[in-house]
């Protein structure tokens, strides 16, 4: 790719200019004389529903989703823009019945919410699972990914450079407290989704110029459904004995209807309204400013694969028909997830420079979010608990500031040569891999802990472990211990000489089992749990506006579904 020119250059730094500048701006005219951990980590009271909506879907999409979504919609297609349309509903879901729980009971960290509803061991485990995991895995797969693909459209050879400039800059951000993330994630995510619409459009250009009908995005949309039928259905058939690796492989990506029956809703419930790096933005808010925010998140969250995933099928179509081809190989091997950046050596001098700015926005964002996260679970459950109780709030907000700092030099450090192997694995799959394990048992923790009062701390217990031991055993042993297909599941060749059971499916079995588990071990104890939340149907009534919100939502979501089934 050649490197960037002095207006992309301009227009990337008139962006750092105006987002720095605006969090500090924010930050001066929000900041406290004594700021306290409320206001800190959950900025309470200072985001508005905008702001909520915007920090949610900033943190959410990051080059992952631009890289690996973009890879995954040239190999699968539409198929893969599940994973954004069933979190639209999951969002709905969280804003209408989780955010009441939390608020009411004054829920601020998710190892709070285990301590309060289960016990102080589980609560534990949780936290210090959540540090190394976010940590070790979510912040450095973050960091990496986001260096190696502006790197590669800077034109290479600064990949150190560039990790140093992204973690100054999301510490510039992060260190002024939810309240500048929030506010700076406002122009993080109209940068991303113009500069994202911006690739997409030229993608769509670069087909209809490529079958002789101009610079038409409409008309290259329409060849994209004429030339790549097949990359425009939701539901992937289940394969044969006589299907080729290729389906066999998409269909262990995502399996077909089967993944709407478990997988999905525990992936997307789990990740958005289970896990601190997402909920803590709308926890320092009131419930009607909260549920709106949230929702607002799941309206957009139905365009991102126009942004993430259409792009990666113009890339299939051009490939298919000649284009494209030392870009898709640009490395010297052949890569799915070289899709986005291919359509990238395409975008003209300043298009470029806001391509840039668009992925500096979402790496920036979800680094932000994820150190601010990692300050919080440490800062409020180990440290004000476990190492210094008498700690006053002044002691508490500048030990979140130290320890953002070394959370991000401990990520700069590990991605410095790749010492996790990011790149070897492959991004996305390093990401599920590590927190895909542990998600059935958590979702299923946090489920019934909220809704059965009858559940127990030993219950939980039995939840966390069993969904993580079946995730492994359904994922790395069952077929070679019980067989290919049984009454349970349906293994498929990996193409690697072995079996293997699709992702989801895996995930919904391991829930399953892990629910049924906590409730016969919920039998042993009393009918009403003396740590049950109280619950009564007025909580989880929706008003005239969040209401509006959710049927707009679920009608654009019906259609698209009935037009790409």
């Amino acid at each position: 790719m050649q490197g960037l020119q002095s207006l992309d250059w301009a227009v990337f730094i008139f962006y750092f200019l105006v987002v720095s500048g605006y969090g500090l701006w924010i930050y001066n005219r929000k900041r406290k004389a004594n700021a306290d951990t409320k206001d800190y980590f959950l900025a309470e009271g200072s985001l508005t529903w905008w702001a909520i909506g915007a920090s949610l879907i900033a943190s959410n999409i990051s080059a992952e989703q631009f890289i690996g979504m973009s890879g995954n919609g040239y190999l699968v297609g539409v198929a893969v823009a599940a994973y954004e349309w069933i979190a639209a509903i999951a969002l709905i879901i969280v804003a209408v019945f989780f955010m009441p729980i939390y608020l009411k009971n004054h829920i601020y960290t998710m190892p709070q919410f285990l301590k309060r509803r289960y016990n102080e061991t589980v609560s534990l485990i949780m936290a210090v699972f959540w540090l190394f995991l976010y940590v070790l895995v979510n912040l450095t797969s973050i960091l990496y990914l986001g260096a190696v693909a502006i790197n590669n459209l800077a034109g290479g050879g600064h990949f150190h450079l560039i990790m140093i400039g992204l973690a100054l800059f999301a510490l510039v951000i992060t260190l002024g407290g939810m309240k500048v993330i929030g506010y700076t994630d406002v122009i993080q995510v109209f940068v991303l989704i113009v500069g994202g619409l911006a690739t997409t459009y030229l993608a769509l250009t670069l087909v209809s110029e490529r079958f002789g009908t101009g610079t038409d995005a409409l008309a290259g949309f329409n060849h994209l459904l004429a030339k790549a039928d097949d990359h425009f259905h939701m539901i992937i058939p289940k394969p044969t004995d006589a299907s080729p690796q290729a389906e066999i492989d998409k269909y262990l990506m995502l399996p077909g209807i089967a993944m709407y029956f478990a997988g999905q809703w525990i992936v997307n419930l789990n990740y958005w309204g289970c896990n601190q790096y997402i909920i803590q933005r709308a926890l320092g808010a009131d419930l009607k400013t909260a549920r709106t925010g949230i929702l607002f998140a799941g309206f957009l969250k139905l365009m991102m694969p126009v942004i993430v995933m259409l792009p990666g099928i113009a890339a299939y179509v051009l490939y298919q028909n000649g284009g494209l081809q030392e870009a898709m190989a640009s490395s010297g091997k052949f890569s799915s997830d070289n899709a986005y950046s291919s359509i990238l050596t395409f975008l003209p001098v300043g298009l470029k420079g806001l391509a840039l700015a668009a992925l500096t926005a979402a790496i920036v964002a979800s680094l932000a979010g994820k150190v601010n996260s990692i300050s919080t679970i440490f800062t409020l459950d180990l440290y004000k608990n476990y190492i210094d109780k008498n700690a006053d709030e002044k002691k508490l907000v500048g030990m979140g500031r130290i320890v953002i700092g070394v959370s991000m030099l401990l990520a700069i450090f590990l991605t410095w040569d790749d010492v996790l192997d990011i790149g070897g694995e492959g991004g996305f799959t390093f990401i599920q891999k590590y927190t895909g394990f542990i998600s059935p048992g958590v979702f299923a923790m946090f489920l019934l802990g909220m809704f059965w009062k009858r559940t127990t701390g030993a219950a939980g217990v039995v939840g966390l472990l069993t969904g993580f031991i079946l995730s492994v055993f359904f994922n790395e042993f069952a077929p070679a211990m019980l067989g290919n297909k049984t009454w349970l599941y349906t293994a498929y060749p990996n193409g690697e000489g072995g079996y293997e059971i699709p992702f989801l499916i895996c995930m919904g079995l391991a829930f399953a089992f892990a629910v049924a588990g906590m409730i016969v071990v919920s039998l042993a104890g009393p009918k009403i749990n003396p740590k049950a939340f109280d619950l009564d149907k007025g909580m989880f009534r929706p008003d005239a506006r969040t209401t509006l919100l959710i049927v707009i939502t679920l009608l654009l979501l019906s259609a698209i579904y009935v037009r790409f089934w």
